[in-house]
C-alpha cells in the first residue's frame, strides 16, 4: 500500500507540474471521453437534472449536462493541480470575501467556533485553503473541514494530504463532536467547514426538507453541534468566475443560532443551496444519487421492522 500511495504520489505530483492551461487540455479530452464514449453515470445526471428543472426544456438541460460534464474534468485536473500549486497561485485564483469579517465576528462576539456550510459546488477542494486565509488574519485560529473517509485507503490518504496542505485539519464525520469538544474544553478557537449535501444513511436520518422539488433526507449535524456548543454559523456562496478562478462570499446565516427552532437552519442553508445552484447549474455535483432515499422507502423499512 505505500508503495501504491507514493507511486501515484509522484505521479499526482508530476502531472501537478504541467501549467493548467495545458492540463486543460487534458481536460477537454477527458471530457470527450467521460460524456460520449464511457458515459459515466449519464442517466443519473438526465433525471437528477430533468426532476431538478421541470420547467426547462430538453435543449436546455442537455446545454446544462454537457457543461457538468466538462466542469466535472476541470474539477479533476484543478484537483491534481492542488499537488504542486503554491499558496500565491491558489490565492489568486480562489478568492475569499467575508474572512476577515468572520474572524472579528469570532473575537468581538468572544466565541470558539465558526460553522460554514457549503455543498459540493464549484472547486470545493480548493475550498481547503481557506485556512491560510484565516491565518492571514489570525494565525491563532484553527481551521478544519469535516470529510467522509473513502473506502480506498490510498485515495483517502492523498486526498487528506492534498486538502490539508493549506494548514486545515481533516477531521473525519464519526469524530467531529469529539474533536470539537476537545478544541471547546482546551480553549482553541476554529472555523469549521461543513459540506452538508450529501447523503446521509439510514441511521442518521433525522430530518427531510424540501430540495428541488423533492422532500430530501439531510444532515443536521452542522446545526446540532453549533448549538451545543454556540457556535457563529455561515454558508460560503461559491461562483465560477472563469475557468480556473472561483469566488468564494462568505456571509453570516444568523445572529443567535439558539434563538431558532431545531431544524430551522438546516432548512436555512438547504434553500441558499438550491439558489445557488439555480444560478449555474453546471458546476454542482449531478453525478451523485442524491436523492436515492425516499420517504415512500423509509416507510416501508418501518413496516418491515414492525413485523
Amino acid at each position: 500500500m505505500k508503495i501504491l500511495f507514493y507511486t501515484i504520489q509522484c505521479v499526482g505530483y508530476a502531472a501537478s507540474l504541467l501549467p493548467l492551461c495545458i492540463l486543460y487540455r487534458f481536460s477537454d479530452v477527458l471530457y470527450y471521453l467521460l460524456y460520449y464514449v464511457i458515459r459515466y453515470r449519464k442517466n443519473m445526471v438526465k433525471t437528477n437534472l430533468r426532476k431538478s428543472f421541470p420547467e426547462k426544456s430538453t435543449k436546455e438541460l442537455t446545454r446544462i449536462e454537457k457543461e457538468f460534464y466538462a466542469f466535472l474534468c476541470d474539477y479533476m485536473v484543478e484537483t491534481i493541480k492542488l499537488f504542486s500549486m503554491s499558496e500565491r497561485q491558489l490565492k489568486q485564483r480562489m478568492q475569499f470575501e467575508g474572512v476577515e469579517e468572520m474572524v472579528q465576528a469570532l473575537e468581538k462576539e468572544n466565541k470558539q467556533f465558526g460553522f460554514i456550510y457549503l455543498g459540493h459546488y464549484g472547486n470545493w477542494e480548493w475550498v481547503s485553503s481557506l485556512t491560510a486565509r484565516v491565518h492571514d488574519v489570525n494565525p491563532k485560529i484553527i481551521g478544519g473541514q469535516i470529510y467522509h473517509p473513502l473506502s480506498n485507503k490510498v485515495f483517502d490518504r492523498i486526498f487528506k494530504k492534498v486538502r490539508g496542505k493549506s494548514g486545515g485539519e481533516n477531521i473525519p464525520m464519526k469524530d467531529t463532536l469529539r474533536r470539537i469538544v476537545y478544541w471547546k474544553r482546551n480553549g482553541k478557537k476554529a472555523i469549521i467547514g461543513f459540506i452538508s449535501d450529501q447523503t446521509p444513511k439510514w441511521n442518521c436520518i433525522h430530518h427531510w426538507t424540501d430540495f428541488f422539488h423533492r422532500k430530501t433526507p439531510v444532515f443536521t449535524g452542522t446545526e446540532r453541534i453549533g448549538k451545543q456548543v454556540d457556535a457563529l454559523i455561515f454558508y460560503a456562496d461559491m461562483e465560477r468566475i472563469k475557468r480556473g478562478y472561483y469566488r468564494c462570499r462568505i456571509t453570516r446565516m444568523t445572529d443567535d443560532i439558539q434563538q431558532h427552532p431545531d431544524y430551522e437552519l438546516t432548512d436555512w442553508y438547504i434553500h441558499r443551496l438550491e439558489q445557488t445552484i439555480k444560478k449555474a447549474p453546471a458546476f454542482w455535483l449531478w453525478s451523485h444519487n442524491r436523492w436515492k432515499r425516499t420517504l415512500e422507502e423509509l416507510e416501508s423499512r418501518r413496516i418491515k421492522s414492525a413485523g
